[in-house]
């Protein structure tokens, strides 16, 4: 053993000459290792939230909302939807009595001019009774028997906005379009018919799962 060899250090340790044992600790390769995984799953991260915003910016969820929508069924009309529809008189199965409940003259006869055009039939036309002169405020009543409820008034009534309904005890199915002192004028052809449409489409009935 070297005089330069501390006591109880031989082997290895043991100093030859001019060679000395190297003392150096142990390199830290564990955090390293820590470290450069934690740097990966950083910029996984980012990359991550960067697609994300880009999908949301630029519509992408939209785009996945419809493709899933895509793979759905239609929605299917309602029973009871399709037979209201079926039940819809036609403008020339309605007979329309029409009536003029306001204090000016030659009201009657013009609207019912006019819904002949569009295809009611016109049964009478004058004035308004005594209990409806002058005494019906809105734009119109419509009256008849209580079966009209079920098709007639909402097929008229398309014809003049705002009107009331009212039911008697009559059993003919002819129905009284009685004109209000605020009536101005029919509705014009087209919204007459846009609304005419709408209501012989059947409503889709509510599907809850797509």
């Amino acid at each position: 053993m070297s005089m330069l060899t501390p006591p109880g250090m031989g082997g290895k340790y043991r100093i030859k000459g001019d060679a000395y044992p190297r003392m150096r600790r142990p390199r830290k390769r564990g955090r390293l290792v820590l470290a450069l995984v934690g740097a990966i799953v950083a910029l996984g991260l980012i990359g991550w939230g960067t697609v994300q915003l880009i999908d949301v910016f630029g519509g992408g969820g939209k785009a996945k909302a419809a493709a899933h929508k895509k793979g759905c069924p239609a929605p299917a009309a309602s029973a009871p939807a399709v037979a209201a529809a079926k039940a819809l008189p036609k403008p020339g199965q309605i007979t329309v009595n029409v009536y003029n409940a306001t204090p000016r003259g030659g009201l009657a006869k013009s609207v019912a001019d006019e819904l002949k055009k569009r295809g009611f039939a016109i049964g009478k036309v004058g004035n308004a009774p005594e209990e409806y002169d002058k005494k019906v405020p809105g734009n119109g009543v419509l009256l008849g028997a209580p079966t009209a409820t079920r098709g007639p008034f909402s097929v008229l009534g398309t014809q003049l906005k705002g009107a009331a309904q009212k039911t008697d005890t009559r059993e003919t199915q002819d129905v009284d379009l009685i004109i209000g002192t605020t009536f101005a004028a029919l509705n014009t052809p087209k919204d007459a018919d846009t609304a005419l449409a709408a209501l012989a489409k059947p409503a889709p009935a509510p599907s809850g799962k797509c």
